[in-house]
């Protein structure tokens, strides 16, 4: 179901259409009581119905929701329209990490501060028992003021939902291995996600490793034909040493790598 311009959901008004994926449809709206533009993503009623998909959904807007950190998105609001559940969340201006990425390694200077932005945020989740589980340069965006917002919390472990941690484990391998969506995510799966292990805040920081190499190297750090063969090199190869690629180091690099 696609929103067309003007359509009312409770006090937002629809403007534009922003993008589409997976996890649903995204739309520029104006929120007529704080007089601010917002985006909503909506979760088409005719996936809704997969649980898979709406407990990633729900996941989201419960984990994005309790924390509050200018390096996370912000939720504003949660809703259903026409048996369609949606969020609410803060309006970004900007572009993806991947999209940074597919140009080339970023300078030295500003990697570092993204990555200490990523870490913020990181750390923030983390603290709240919060754990992403997909980090990846796909949910990690820049805005264009250079500010890094962590998305998608869709895969979230959050604390006090032991009881169900093996079936959480499913659901995150379920979503891994999704035909069309594997390759780029996989590269950036911890060892025990590899392995269908439980995981912990470790796994977000071996991600966010993965990420900082690629971000000084421009280059994947598990890069494979298969993503069979990828998952092989998470397990049992050596992330390449920063200066065999060419990359550079600082005294600040140090500290984000300890």
């Amino acid at each position: 179901m696609s929103l067309s311009p003007n359509t009312t959901l409770a006090h937002y008004t629809i403007l534009s259409k922003i993008g589409a994926g997976g996890m649903g449809e995204v739309y520029r709206a104006r929120d007529s009581r704080l007089n601010r533009e917002v985006a909503i993503k909506l979760l088409p009623a005719d996936v809704s119905s997969d649980n898979d998909r709406l407990q990633r959904f729900e996941q989201e807007a419960l984990a994005t929701s309790a924390l509050n950190h200018p390096n996370i998105l912000t939720v504003y609001d949660i809703g259903t329209h026409e048996g369609s559940p949606y969020i609410v969340a803060e309006l970004l201006e900007g572009e993806e990490l991947r999209d940074r990425l597919d140009q080339g390694a970023i300078p030295l200077r500003k990697a570092i501060d993204y990555a200490q932005q990523i870490v913020s945020g990181l750390s923030a989740a983390h603290e709240k028992g919060i754990v992403h589980r997909d980090l990846k340069p796909e949910n990690l965006f820049i805005t264009k003021d250079d500010r890094v917002k962590i998305l998608d919390f869709g895969l979230a472990k959050l604390r006090g939902n032991t009881g169900d941690a093996q079936g959480s484990e499913d659901a995150t391998r379920k979503a891994i291995t999704n035909p069309g969506v594997v390759m780029g995510t996989v590269g950036y799966m911890s060892p025990e996600q590899v392995r269908g292990q439980l995981t912990d805040q470790r796994s977000d920081i071996f991600s966010f490793g993965v990420i900082l190499f690629e971000m000084l190297t421009g280059k994947r750090a598990f890069h494979r034909e298969s993503f069979v063969e990828v998952m092989h090199a998470i397990l049992k190869d050596d992330v390449p040493d920063l200066d065999g690629v060419g990359s550079r180091s600082t005294p600040a690099l140090d500290k984000e790598e300890t």
